[in-house]
């Protein structure tokens, strides 16, 4: 008797439900190793790295350095200083584009003409590669050759002869504005398809009990919204917590947690300090969201 007829008859005699059992574990097997390739062997190699300290030969291996790399985080101002421009880009960018974006899909939420070609025009910040609008919006901040520090002038925002974003103090709410600009019509697409899905009855009723728009936002829309509203933030949170090229590529003085974790691996070569901030920072993100996601309620989402 032949091994295959062996293993088909051994194959029948198995109970039927253990049988599809045993067949989910086979097709879910592949998803199974490619997640563990490429997202739990990188994060289990880069806690070890943090502990480590990693040399510039590759021939040698990483000297255990135990809770080093940590204990010169944790007493680093420097870190902490990139940690709460971190927190600040991410609530500021978050909370404004999602206030923009829905703003802007109330706006486009009725019939006009043109609608269809407005609507793709609001897309195009979120559309367009990061670093042509990065080097559009370099230009337009320039002190000498744009015209928004003239414009910011004239209306007595901006006073200093140091370009907007070679300050210090101006780079923070610069690189905020531009991914607010980048990134409002991600919140726009969610909050324009749920609208567009609240029944224009609802509308109408409102509007004969003597309802205006004000009611109307705070009574139908606010409650219709509320879900999308909380995982759009949700989304935008995760996204700007980790974001490193919009920082990176419109100013170098803002330095955000992804941007200490890239110097400090790329550019200092002290990889076991930048898995350190790199794991710090998915912890940050963890416990932030964690906190959220009690707050918020896991069945609003």
């Amino acid at each position: 008797m032949s091994t295959t007829t062996l293993v088909k008859d051994r194959i029948e005699h198995i109970d039927p439900r253990r049988r599809e059992t045993l067949l989910g574990y086979l097709l879910v097997l592949p998803s199974v190793l490619l997640i563990g390739a490429v997202i739990i062997y990188p994060l289990a190699y880069n806690l070890y790295l943090g502990f480590t300290e990693v040399p510039l030969n590759p021939d040698q291996s990483p000297t255990w350095v135990g809770f080093q790399n940590y204990e010169a985080l944790i007493g680093s101002s420097r870190f902490w200083e990139a940690t709460i421009n971190t927190v600040v880009f991410t609530v500021g960018s978050t909370l404004l584009a999602t206030a923009v974006g829905l703003g802007v899909a109330i706006l486009f939420d009725r019939t006009f003409r043109g609608r269809r070609l407005a609507r793709g025009l609001v897309l195009l910040p979120h559309v367009t590669p990061i670093i042509a609008v990065a080097f559009a919006w370099q230009f337009m901040l320039d002190p000498l050759w744009g015209n928004l520090p003239d414009l910011l002038a004239w209306l007595g925002l901006y006073e200093s002869e140091v370009g907007l974003l070679q300050s210090r103090e101006q780079a923070l709410p610069m690189a905020i504005l531009f991914d607010v600009w980048r990134n409002f019509p991600f919140a726009f697409l969610l909050f324009i398809a749920r609208l567009q899905a609240i029944p224009q009855s609802m509308y109408e009723a409102a509007t004969i009990d003597g309802a205006g728009r004000v009611a109307q936002f705070k009574d139908i829309i606010l409650p219709e919204l509320k879900g999308t509203i909380l995982i759009a933030i949700l989304l935008r949170f995760v996204w700007e917590f980790n974001a490193f090229e919009p920082v990176w590529l419109l100013t170098r003085n803002l330095e955000t947690l992804p941007i200490y974790a890239y110097k400090s691996a790329f550019s200092t070569y002290d990889q076991g300090l930048g898995a350190a901030i790199a794991v710090m920072l998915f912890l940050f993100q963890l416990v932030m969201v964690a906190g959220y996601m009690r707050f918020v309620g896991e069945d609003e989402l």
